[in-house]
C-alpha cells in the first residue's frame, strides 16, 4: 500500500494542490497529514483529490472546530488530536505533529512514525521504527514545498519537492 505524506501546509493552497496531484498521480491509496493546516480552506486540495485522508492537529491550527467540520464533510476524512496511533495495511502507525511530544517507548511500539513540525524532510530509523518527516508543504522556510510517498509493503520512502521560481519564497 502506498500512502501520501504531507505536513506543515500553512494555508499555501496552490502548493498543497500541486503536491496532492503528484501524490495522487503516484497511485497512493490515502494521504496522511501531520498537522499545521492553519485554516479550514487549506483542506480543499485534499477534498478535491477524492482520496481517503487522515491527519492530526499541529500547533498553528487556528480554527480546530472549523477544520474538524470541514474534514467531516469530506468523504473518508478524519482529523485527530496529536499523537494518533492506528493500524494501516497491517502496520502500526503513529501520526504526530511534533516528534518531541512522544516518548521513545511510544516510538518503539510503532513500525512507522510520521511527523512534521521541523519543516525538514527526513527519514531515519530508531530501533525497528521507521521515522518520516515529509517536510513542509508550504515551502515557506526552506524554499521548496515538499511531501513524501511511503510504500508500506516495501518500507520505502520517496521524497517529493516542487521546483521552479513560483515556489521560492
Amino acid at each position: 500500500m502506498r500512502v501520501g505524506l504531507i505536513a506543515d501546509s500553512h494555508d499555501r493552497v496552490p502548493a498543497i494542490a500541486d503536491l496532492v496531484a503528484q501524490i495522487q498521480a503516484a497511485g497512493v491509496g490515502m494521504i496522511l497529514h501531520a498537522g499545521d493546516y492553519c485554516s479550514p480552506f487549506s483542506l480543499k486540495p485534499l477534498e478535491d483529490a477524492h482520496l481517503s485522508w487522515a491527519g492530526v492537529f499541529g500547533r498553528n491550527d487556528g480554527d480546530p472546530q472549523g477544520l474538524v467540520s470541514r474534514a467531516q464533510s469530506a468523504i473518508g476524512a478524519e482529523l485527530f488530536e496529536s499523537p494518533h496511533s492506528f493500524d494501516l495495511g497491517g502496520h502500526r502507525i503513529l501520526l504526530v505533529h511534533d516528534l518531541g511530544d512522544v516518548s521513545a517507548r511510544s516510538i518503539a511500539s510503532h513500525e512507522v512514525v510520521i511527523h512534521g513540525h521541523t519543516h525538514q524532510q527526513e527519514m531515519k530509523t530508531r530501533g525497528e521504527s521507521l521515522i518520516v518527516n515529509p517536510g513542509e508543504a508550504c515551502g515557506w522556510l526552506y524554499g521548496s514545498p515538499s511531501a513524501a510517498i511511503l510504500d508500506l509493503d516495501a518500507m520505502r520512502v520517496e521524497f517529493l519537492s516542487l521546483s521552479g521560481p513560483q515556489w521560492k519564497y
